[in-house]
């Protein structure tokens, strides 16, 4: 059974930072892919980050690009989203996702395994 657990998120000011974490289970880590996607209220979900099993190799929506950061730590079954320099339009929930997909899987149909996701608030 895989499972995945976000948590690190909350309410901050625009122009601060945060950094989500999530935690899997199972066989979550031995998959050639982890991405963060996020869902405002009204908008369907999107891509935010992804990287390939070593983390070696990273993809970004262009929306994020230079601000945030995907990481992951395999011996600590964990994957990092570092947000910087947030801005109001980056509220959402986010959520932590597993793919059997070849890195870059960009895509929500190409994950298979979800977290419940953790909401990010950022006020202006």
């Amino acid at each position: 059974q895989v499972q995945l657990v976000e948590s690190g998120g909350g309410l901050v000011q625009a122009g601060g930072s945060l950094r989500l974490a999530c935690v899997g289970s199972g066989r979550t880590f031995s998959l050639p892919s982890m991405g963060w996607f996020r869902q405002a209220p009204g908008k369907e979900r999107e891509f935010v980050a992804t990287a390939n099993w070593s983390g070696g190799s990273t993809n970004y929506a262009d929306s994020v690009k230079g601000r945030f950061t995907i990481s992951r730590d395999n011996a600590k079954n964990t994957v990092y989203l570092q947000m910087n320099s947030l801005k109001p339009e980056d509220t959402a929930v986010y959520y932590c996702a597993a793919s059997s997909y070849v890195f870059p899987a960009l895509r929500v149909l190409e994950y298979a395994y979800w977290g419940q996701g953790t909401q990010v608030t950022v006020s202006s």
